[in-house]
């Protein structure tokens, strides 16, 4: 048995990852567009027909522009908390299963059990995931204005974890398309992780079980892939830190996919599953 953990793109245009186990496949997020969701699962052999549903952490359109045609079409059920279903289905083209969590209620989904969070972020009710196999546990963060003690907490027990490194803050400062307002907003505890905030996040959150840390969610125009990397290892290694692969996703390609075989975690406990809720 095993897990598989492949992020299909990340960045401020678009996130997207999927996960497999032995008898569930899914995607968080639908932040790419169906063509390049449907291309980018090709790559690794699969393809969108095979999924048993989709994670929304939040509404915002880098996070769910393909989720109208792709889950409608092939009628794939979409979780997600009521408040961001409620922001979704403004924009939809089509009848969507979705199937309603309360935040911060745990779920299942076949052979995976979902952990959710509440996150600081500007969207409706934002959440962040830890997903728990019996081969080990994956944790996303992104869109979080500031790591909280809570959020800290419930991504601790991850092998691999998913972290938003969106901006440096001398770029962001000197960007030339954005007004101060949403210079402001960006910056904001509702807003997004630089990469300095984003290391002193990877420090607190790390443990002997991490083994991989991506960099998320990078701004093109404020960030650079190297200045992330760069900031968060140092801190890292200023920390003692040197058993974590650190990776930065890009929004272009999928991220090498990474294999976990693990022994199941001693708190993993079947739950039941949450009610379907079709929307129409």
């Amino acid at each position: 048995m095993a897990v598989h953990f492949t992020i299909l793109g990340s960045g401020s245009s678009g996130n997207c990852a999927y996960l497999e186990t032995e008898s569930t496949r899914l995607l968080i997020d639908a932040g790419l567009s169906a063509r390049q969701i449907r291309q980018r699962l090709l790559t690794l052999g699969k393809a969108p027909e095979g999924l048993q549903g989709i994670l929304l952490t939040h509404e915002h359109s880098d996070h769910v522009q393909g989720l109208s045609v792709l889950a409608s079409k092939l009628q794939i059920p979409v979780y997600c908390n009521r408040l961001t279903r409620d922001a979704v289905v403004r924009d939809l083209k089509g009848p969507i299963p979705f199937q309603i969590f309360s935040t911060g209620t745990a779920f299942e989904v076949g052979d995976v059990k979902v952990e959710n969070f509440p996150i600081p972020h500007d969207a409706q009710d934002p959440v962040g995931f830890l997903l728990r196999t019996v081969d080990g546990n994956i944790g996303f963060l992104t869109d979080l204005g500031h790591a909280t003690r809570l959020v800290i907490e419930r991504v601790r027990s991850s092998q691999v974890l998913v972290l938003e490194s969106n901006y440096d803050t001398r770029l962001l400062q000197e960007d030339l398309k954005r007004p101060w307002s949403v210079k402001q907003r960006i910056a904001s505890r509702h807003g997004h992780l630089s990469n300095e905030a984003a290391a002193e996040a990877a420090v607190q959150l790390v443990s002997p079980e991490l083994t991989h840390l991506f960099l998320g969610h990078l701004s093109r125009d404020c960030n650079r892939p190297e200045l992330a990397e760069r900031t968060v290892r140092q801190r890292l290694q200023e920390a003692g830190v040197t058993h974590v692969t650190l990776s930065v996703a890009s929004p272009d390609i999928p991220a090498p996919t990474v294999t976990l075989r693990f022994p199941a975690p001693a708190d993993f406990a079947p739950i039941p599953n949450v009610t379907a809720v079709c929307q129409t």
